[in-house]
């Protein structure tokens, strides 16, 4: 089968052929349909904070249908149309397991750090970790939700709204402008943050409230209850605690490569006592959010942004990603024309 693969840190991602996979006794082989493309696969490559196999095949947003089960599945049947997260094992013995964290487990299987992603034609995935996609949802669609989604509404979730918060979102690329949707599908007065003028227009399309340029222009909007940090870099997120209100929480899932998280002590850090802001950091928490984060897209409420590229243009697709080219979500389409 052709996949895209990759052998050592800053070095090309490569379209080649590789053995297909074997569902294991507790797996599901499944033929790819879509497979997100996400800037921690970029963060991954070049980063070097884990060791690759060789070869890794990245890819942590892929769905596809069910062709072949393991002997001890009985949940899932060929022909499911299905999704799967990056972990796909845990220890099952520590304190986080035992109390159903398993996103916390100290000793992970995940997904092109120890096995094998979606970017390529087929891929096994342990069954108990597949998620199955609503009916009506299609692929591309359903793909980023397995992280990109899943991460948005897990970030939503954390902060614990309350019915008249006001959300403000700060970066509009492939998490924000899904957070507008999100956060205004649960209810939520949302206000956008971003520089870009011409994407001033797509965040009001998408449902903000208001769309503003800094923190500043937050203040005057009226400040937010919780401030979801989804861009790839710290500063804002740092500046935009001057517009949260009292209470307020800001929500950091997005990851600044190479930047440090710094509180000027002398400005920020009295101001966030006396108002009791909260810096919240998160993932992808708990099940719960990605089967929200679905079930909003499989009702209307919620759509991604996508651009698709086949298989044999990914190397470009990534490059696109890693230079801040791609503006939303790019999705890998394996098999495309079957």
């Amino acid at each position: 089968m052709r996949a895209a693969t990759v052998v050592g840190p800053n070095r090309p991602w490569e379209v080649t052929d590789v053995a297909r996979p074997r569902p294991g006794a507790d797996e599901v082989l499944i033929k790819i349909a879509a497979s997100g493309l996400c800037h921690t696969d970029v963060h991954f490559t070049n980063s070097g904070t884990v060791e690759l196999r060789d070869p890794t095949i990245f890819g942590h947003e892929p769905v596809g249908t069910v062709v072949a089960v393991g002997e001890a599945v009985t949940t899932r049947t060929v022909g499911d149309r299905v999704g799967t997260t990056t972990l796909q094992r845990s220890c099952g013995r520590c304190e986080w397991c035992l109390a159903g964290r398993e996103i916390s487990c100290p000793d992970p299987t995940y997904l092109f750090v120890h096995r094998s992603g979606g970017h390529a034609e087929y891929m096994t995935a342990v069954a108990r970790e597949t998620t199955l996609i609503p009916d009506g949802l299609a692929f591309v669609q359903a793909a980023p939700l397995f992280c990109a989604g899943y991460t948005v509404v897990s970030g939503i979730l954390r902060a614990r709204p309350a019915p008249g918060d006001t959300i403000a979102v700060l970066g509009i690329g492939g998490l924000g402008h899904l957070a507008i949707q999100y956060a205004k599908a649960m209810g939520h007065r949302v206000i956008a943050v971003t520089r870009s003028s011409d994407k001033v227009a797509i965040a009001r399309e998408l449902g903000a409230d208001d769309v503003v340029s800094d923190a500043a222009g937050l203040k005057r909007s009226g400040g937010a209850d919780i401030i979801l940090s989804t861009a790839n870099a710290y500063a804002p997120a740092v500046e935009s605690l001057s517009a949260l209100r009292p209470d307020g929480k800001l929500v950091l899932m997005g990851i600044a490569d190479g930047e440090d998280l710094t509180i000027p002590s002398a400005t920020v850090f009295p101001a966030m006592m006396v108002n009791r802001w909260t810096i919240i950091g998160s993932q992808q928490n708990e099940r719960e959010a990605l089967a929200l984060a679905l079930r909003y897209a499989a009702e209307g409420k919620v759509r991604v942004l996508t651009e698709t590229v086949p298989l044999e243009r990914v190397t470009e697709a990534f490059e696109r990603v890693a230079s801040g080219k791609a503006r939303f979500r790019v999705v890998v389409v394996p098999n495309e024309g079957e």
